[in-house]
């Protein structure tokens, strides 16, 4: 699974604190704090038909992640909708449109990681590109990578930061096994997520998703759970091995990037019968309908 340059995104315009950048001129400071150490925090955000879904949730988490790193200036819910409402009118984008929400400690008065040195206020970008959900629906492959997720007690999986080194290399093993993505499990050898989205099992028509010890709270996951709330699905949140992995009836992936996308084979086991199952398919289906016709509205007039 290699993302493909869309040729709509060549004259992107990148919103920096504000200011609209073509994106091969858009830059950042040398001296800021995501270059300097990753220290940053950001959402994906997928705009539906002008909406916006579960934005609120989304700037929710956001401000709790830069609280968690001590950021001393964080921009208010509103002051960040204005920004992305002004990217996507200057990007003229309505539909199918995902988009990258970064907020930085800021630019520092010389290198070093002392959060003193941060004297000039939070950096703020939006970055909006067309793009569809990145995975093929018909079902992805994994391999469980040799890189583990931290818990708690080595960093909070619960700060949705910009060090995402241990997700990058868990997605190096995954390419050069051939496959789509990587499962990660924690220390403890339990199932933690994917480099890139939580995970859920079907077992017996009960839908199991592990618990965030050593993930972070997705506002998918959240999602899918509230669905099967509502749907009467029965439904656990706990701690999953491997081994319940390989004999699952279903397996499917969650995430704003992609949505729902089916597993098929992981470690090279077929999941199920491989193709997309009858949960997963419910799922997927009341999943579109929600995002039909929930979110907040970012674009006026969608025509």
């Amino acid at each position: 699974m290699l993302q493909k340059f869309d040729e709509r995104n060549r004259d992107l315009q990148v919103n920096i604190n504000g200011k609209l950048f073509h994106r091969d001129q858009a830059g950042v400071s040398p001296f800021d704090s995501v270059v300097q150490g990753g220290d940053a925090v950001w959402e994906g955000l997928r705009l539906y038909s002008g909406r916006i879904f579960r934005l609120i949730e989304h700037l929710d988490r956001l401000r709790s992640s830069a609280l968690a790193l001590a950021f001393t200036d964080i921009p208010s819910h509103d002051q960040i909708i204005a920004e992305i409402r002004k990217t996507l009118a200057a990007n003229q984008m309505t539909d199918g449109v995902h988009i990258r929400l970064t907020l930085t400690r800021g630019v520092k008065t010389t290198s070093g990681m002392d959060p003193r040195l941060n004297q000039f206020g939070p950096t703020l970008i939006v970055l909006a590109e067309f793009k569809p959900p990145v995975y093929d629906k018909s079902g992805i492959r994994l391999i469980t990578s040799t890189m583990r997720r931290p818990t708690p007690d080595v960093l909070d999986p619960n700060i949705h930061h910009n060090n995402l080194l241990n997700s990058i290399l868990a997605k190096i093993q995954a390419n050069a096994a051939g496959v789509d993505d990587a499962l990660m499990l924690d220390s403890q050898g339990v199932v933690a997520e994917t480099n890139a989205t939580h995970v859920f099992l079907v077992c017996q028509g009960v839908v199991i998703t592990p618990r965030t010890n050593a993930c972070p709270e997705g506002i998918t996951r959240d999602t899918v759970l509230g669905l099967c709330r509502e749907q009467r699905i029965a439904h656990e949140v706990r701690d999953l091995s491997l081994t319940e992995v390989f004999r699952a009836d279903e397996m499917f992936c969650t995430g704003t990037m992609g949505e729902l996308a089916t597993v098929s084979v992981v470690d090279g086991r077929t999941i199920g019968s491989g193709a997309i199952g009858p949960m997963t398919a419910r799922l997927s289906q009341l999943f579109r309908e929600l995002t039909s016709r929930e979110g907040t509205v970012v674009v006026e007039d969608t025509n």
